[in-house]
Protein backbone atom coordinates (compact mmCIF):
# COMPACT_ATOMS: atom_id res chain seq x y z
CA UNK A 1 0.00 0.00 0.00
CA UNK A 2 1.07 3.63 -0.55
CA UNK A 3 1.69 5.41 2.76
CA UNK A 4 4.03 7.75 4.61
CA UNK A 5 7.12 6.22 6.15
CA UNK A 6 10.47 7.35 7.53
CA UNK A 7 13.35 7.75 5.10
CA UNK A 8 17.01 7.82 6.23
CA UNK A 9 19.72 9.57 4.22
CA UNK A 10 22.71 7.28 4.80
CA UNK A 11 25.16 9.90 3.55
CA UNK A 12 24.12 12.26 6.36
CA UNK A 13 23.60 9.65 9.10
CA UNK A 14 26.63 9.03 11.30
CA UNK A 15 25.03 6.40 13.50
CA UNK A 16 24.85 8.57 16.63
CA UNK A 17 21.68 6.79 17.77
CA UNK A 18 19.86 9.95 18.93
CA UNK A 19 16.76 8.85 16.98
CA UNK A 20 16.43 5.45 18.67
CA UNK A 21 14.79 6.54 21.98
CA UNK A 22 12.18 8.54 20.04
CA UNK A 23 10.99 5.40 18.24
CA UNK A 24 9.38 3.25 20.96
CA UNK A 25 7.79 1.21 18.17
CA UNK A 26 11.22 -0.35 17.54
CA UNK A 27 11.31 0.44 13.83
CA UNK A 28 14.87 1.80 14.01
CA UNK A 29 18.16 0.14 14.89
CA UNK A 30 21.82 1.07 14.46
CA UNK A 31 23.30 -1.45 12.03
CA UNK A 32 26.77 -1.17 10.50
CA UNK A 33 27.16 2.33 11.89
CA UNK A 34 23.94 3.72 10.40
CA UNK A 35 20.34 4.11 11.55
CA UNK A 36 18.21 1.61 9.64
CA UNK A 37 14.47 1.14 9.26
CA UNK A 38 14.21 -2.55 10.11
CA UNK A 39 10.51 -3.06 9.43
CA UNK A 40 7.81 -1.20 7.54
CA UNK A 41 5.34 -2.89 9.88
CA UNK A 42 6.70 -1.00 12.88
CA UNK A 43 6.98 2.49 11.35
CA UNK A 44 3.83 4.55 11.84
CA UNK A 45 5.00 7.32 9.52
CA UNK A 46 4.43 10.05 12.11
CA UNK A 47 8.13 10.89 12.23
CA UNK A 48 8.67 11.57 15.94
CA UNK A 49 12.25 10.40 15.45
CA UNK A 50 13.04 13.16 12.95
CA UNK A 51 13.39 15.91 15.57
CA UNK A 52 16.08 13.93 17.39
CA UNK A 53 18.44 13.70 14.41
CA UNK A 54 21.17 16.35 14.72
CA UNK A 55 22.30 15.84 11.12
CA UNK A 56 18.96 16.29 9.31
CA UNK A 57 19.31 12.75 7.98
CA UNK A 58 15.68 11.76 8.46
CA UNK A 59 12.53 12.73 6.60
CA UNK A 60 9.10 11.39 5.67
CA UNK A 61 8.44 10.00 2.22
CA UNK A 62 5.37 8.48 0.64
CA UNK A 63 6.02 5.09 -0.93
CA UNK A 64 4.75 1.55 -1.21
CA UNK A 65 5.18 0.01 2.22
CA UNK A 66 3.74 -2.78 4.29
CA UNK A 67 0.77 -1.55 6.29
CA UNK A 68 1.58 -0.39 9.82
CA UNK A 69 0.34 -2.96 12.33
CA UNK A 70 -0.32 -1.71 15.87
CA UNK A 71 -0.75 -5.22 17.23
CA UNK A 72 2.66 -6.29 15.90
CA UNK A 73 4.16 -3.12 17.37
CA UNK A 74 2.64 -3.85 20.77
CA UNK A 75 4.05 -7.39 20.73
CA UNK A 76 7.45 -5.77 20.37
CA UNK A 77 6.89 -2.91 22.83
CA UNK A 78 5.67 -4.94 25.82
CA UNK A 79 9.05 -6.70 25.93
CA UNK A 80 10.59 -3.41 27.09
CA UNK A 81 8.24 -2.91 30.03
CA UNK A 82 5.83 -0.40 31.51
CA UNK A 83 7.70 2.84 30.73
CA UNK A 84 8.09 1.98 27.04
CA UNK A 85 4.42 1.05 26.81
CA UNK A 86 3.49 4.38 28.40
CA UNK A 87 5.80 6.33 26.06
CA UNK A 88 4.22 4.65 23.06
CA UNK A 89 0.65 5.38 24.18
CA UNK A 90 1.53 9.02 24.85
CA UNK A 91 3.16 9.21 21.43
CA UNK A 92 -0.04 8.02 19.76
CA UNK A 93 -2.19 10.37 21.85
CA UNK A 94 0.05 13.39 21.13
CA UNK A 95 -0.32 12.84 17.41
CA UNK A 96 -4.07 12.14 17.62
CA UNK A 97 -3.71 8.60 16.27
CA UNK A 98 -6.91 7.56 18.02
CA UNK A 99 -7.42 4.34 16.06
CA UNK A 100 -3.92 3.06 16.84
CA UNK A 101 -4.30 4.13 20.47
CA UNK A 102 -7.53 2.19 20.85
CA UNK A 103 -5.89 -0.84 19.24
CA UNK A 104 -2.93 -0.59 21.62
CA UNK A 105 -5.21 -0.39 24.67
CA UNK A 106 -7.28 -3.29 23.35
CA UNK A 107 -4.09 -5.35 23.01
CA UNK A 108 -3.12 -4.59 26.63
CA UNK A 109 -6.59 -5.57 27.87
CA UNK A 110 -6.56 -8.83 25.89
CA UNK A 111 -3.19 -9.74 27.41
CA UNK A 112 -4.03 -8.64 30.97
CA UNK A 113 -1.29 -5.99 30.97
CA UNK A 114 -1.61 -2.86 33.08
CA UNK A 115 -2.74 0.17 31.08
CA UNK A 116 -0.57 3.18 32.03
CA UNK A 117 -2.15 6.41 33.19
CA UNK A 118 -1.19 9.06 30.65
CA UNK A 119 0.06 12.43 31.88
CA UNK A 120 -2.39 15.21 31.12
CA UNK A 121 0.32 17.73 30.18
CA UNK A 122 1.36 15.48 27.34
CA UNK A 123 -2.04 14.93 25.82
CA UNK A 124 -3.11 18.18 24.26
CA UNK A 125 -0.52 19.07 21.68
CA UNK A 126 0.78 17.81 18.39
CA UNK A 127 4.43 17.23 17.62
CA UNK A 128 7.61 17.18 19.67
CA UNK A 129 8.11 18.55 23.21
CA UNK A 130 9.72 21.71 21.88
CA UNK A 131 6.47 22.70 20.18
CA UNK A 132 4.13 22.27 23.14
CA UNK A 133 1.82 25.26 23.61
CA UNK A 134 2.25 26.49 27.16
CA UNK A 135 1.15 29.53 29.12
CA UNK A 136 3.71 30.37 31.81
CA UNK A 137 2.20 32.15 34.79
CA UNK A 138 4.42 34.76 36.47
CA UNK A 139 4.14 36.37 39.88
CA UNK A 140 3.76 40.13 39.70
CA UNK A 141 7.07 41.02 41.36
CA UNK A 142 8.57 44.51 41.32
CA UNK A 143 12.16 44.18 40.01
CA UNK A 144 13.24 47.83 40.04
CA UNK A 145 15.23 47.51 43.26
CA UNK A 146 16.69 44.09 42.56
CA UNK A 147 20.43 44.52 41.99
CA UNK A 148 20.66 41.10 40.34
CA UNK A 149 18.56 42.22 37.38
CA UNK A 150 20.41 43.99 34.59
CA UNK A 151 18.58 46.62 32.59
CA UNK A 152 21.61 47.48 30.45
CA UNK A 153 22.46 45.47 27.36
CA UNK A 154 25.69 43.49 27.64
CA UNK A 155 25.81 42.78 23.90
CA UNK A 156 29.23 43.65 22.44
CA UNK A 157 29.13 42.11 18.96
CA UNK A 158 26.99 42.15 15.84
CA UNK A 159 25.76 40.17 13.99
CA UNK A 160 24.83 37.59 16.58
CA UNK A 161 23.47 34.85 14.28
CA UNK A 162 26.23 32.32 13.62
CA UNK A 163 25.09 32.07 9.99
CA UNK A 164 25.91 35.75 9.43
CA UNK A 165 29.09 35.99 11.49
CA UNK A 166 32.42 36.80 9.82
CA UNK A 167 35.06 34.27 10.87
CA UNK A 168 37.69 37.04 10.66
CA UNK A 169 35.86 39.47 12.95
CA UNK A 170 38.44 41.06 15.29
CA UNK A 171 36.31 40.53 18.38
CA UNK A 172 36.78 36.77 18.00
CA UNK A 173 40.49 36.91 18.81
CA UNK A 174 41.10 35.49 22.34
CA UNK A 175 37.35 35.62 22.94
CA UNK A 176 35.14 33.98 25.51
CA UNK A 177 32.21 32.69 23.49
CA UNK A 178 28.54 32.28 24.36
CA UNK A 179 27.01 29.82 21.90
CA UNK A 180 23.30 29.91 22.51
CA UNK A 181 20.01 28.49 21.24
CA UNK A 182 17.71 31.17 19.81
CA UNK A 183 14.96 30.68 22.41
CA UNK A 184 17.15 31.11 25.50
CA UNK A 185 17.23 34.96 25.73
CA UNK A 186 13.43 35.09 25.56
CA UNK A 187 13.05 32.42 28.24
CA UNK A 188 15.72 33.21 30.83
CA UNK A 189 14.93 36.64 32.35
CA UNK A 190 18.44 37.65 33.43
CA UNK A 191 20.19 36.47 30.28
CA UNK A 192 22.36 39.56 29.79
CA UNK A 193 23.93 39.68 33.23
CA UNK A 194 24.08 35.93 33.91
CA UNK A 195 25.37 34.70 30.56
CA UNK A 196 26.16 37.48 28.06
CA UNK A 197 28.39 39.83 30.06
CA UNK A 198 31.99 39.89 28.68
CA UNK A 199 31.23 37.25 26.05
CA UNK A 200 30.91 37.16 22.27
CA UNK A 201 27.44 35.91 21.39
CA UNK A 202 26.67 33.35 18.68
CA UNK A 203 23.06 32.24 18.22
CA UNK A 204 21.53 29.37 16.26
CA UNK A 205 18.62 26.93 16.20
CA UNK A 206 19.57 23.28 15.67
CA UNK A 207 15.93 22.44 14.92
CA UNK A 208 15.01 25.05 12.29
CA UNK A 209 18.35 26.08 10.76
CA UNK A 210 19.36 24.15 7.66
CA UNK A 211 23.08 24.96 7.66
CA UNK A 212 24.33 22.64 10.42
CA UNK A 213 27.34 21.44 8.40
CA UNK A 214 28.20 25.07 7.62
CA UNK A 215 28.02 25.91 11.33
CA UNK A 216 30.41 23.08 12.17
CA UNK A 217 32.83 24.19 9.46
CA UNK A 218 32.64 27.86 10.49
CA UNK A 219 33.20 27.11 14.17
CA UNK A 220 36.07 24.77 13.38
CA UNK A 221 37.87 27.59 11.55
CA UNK A 222 37.23 29.99 14.43
CA UNK A 223 38.46 27.45 16.99
CA UNK A 224 41.58 26.76 14.96
CA UNK A 225 42.58 30.35 14.16
CA UNK A 226 41.28 32.64 16.93
CA UNK A 227 42.75 31.20 20.16
CA UNK A 228 39.36 30.99 21.86
CA UNK A 229 39.63 31.16 25.67
CA UNK A 230 36.39 29.45 26.67
CA UNK A 231 32.89 28.52 25.52
CA UNK A 232 29.60 28.67 27.38
CA UNK A 233 26.85 26.65 25.71
CA UNK A 234 23.30 27.59 26.72
CA UNK A 235 20.41 25.53 25.38
CA UNK A 236 16.78 24.80 26.13
CA UNK A 237 15.58 21.61 27.82
CA UNK A 238 13.79 20.37 24.68
CA UNK A 239 15.52 17.33 23.08
CA UNK A 240 16.50 18.83 19.73
CA UNK A 241 18.38 21.62 21.51
CA UNK A 242 21.10 19.08 22.32
CA UNK A 243 22.19 19.82 18.77
CA UNK A 244 23.86 23.02 19.99
CA UNK A 245 26.38 21.03 22.01
CA UNK A 246 26.76 18.51 19.18
CA UNK A 247 27.73 21.27 16.73
CA UNK A 248 30.37 22.64 19.12
CA UNK A 249 31.80 19.18 19.87
CA UNK A 250 31.96 18.26 16.19
CA UNK A 251 33.80 21.48 15.39
CA UNK A 252 36.36 20.82 18.13
CA UNK A 253 36.78 17.24 16.96
CA UNK A 254 37.29 18.39 13.38
CA UNK A 255 40.18 20.64 14.40
CA UNK A 256 41.50 18.50 17.25
CA UNK A 257 41.04 21.39 19.69
CA UNK A 258 40.02 21.15 23.33
CA UNK A 259 38.56 24.43 24.57
CA UNK A 260 37.31 24.83 28.14
CA UNK A 261 33.52 24.51 27.89
CA UNK A 262 30.58 24.87 30.26
CA UNK A 263 27.05 23.85 29.37
CA UNK A 264 23.79 25.20 30.82
CA UNK A 265 20.23 24.05 30.20
CA UNK A 266 17.22 26.33 30.59
CA UNK A 267 13.78 24.99 31.43
CA UNK A 268 10.73 26.16 29.48
CA UNK A 269 9.57 28.13 32.53
CA UNK A 270 12.84 30.06 32.64
CA UNK A 271 15.05 28.38 35.22
CA UNK A 272 18.54 26.94 35.02
CA UNK A 273 18.29 23.17 35.32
Amino acid sequence: MLRKIVKIDEDKCNGCGECIPDCPEGALQIIDGKARLISDLFCDGIGACIKACPFDAMSIEEREAEEYNEYKVMENIIKSGYNTIKAHLEHLKEHEEHLFLSQAIEFLKQNNIEIPTLEENKLHHNGCPGSIQKTILRENIENNNNSNISFTSELTNWPIQLKLMNINAPYLENADLLICADCVPFTYPNFHKRFLKDRVLMMLCPKLDSDIDLYIEKLSIIFKTKNINSINIVKMEVPYCNGVEMIVREAMKLTNTNIFTKEYTISIDGNII
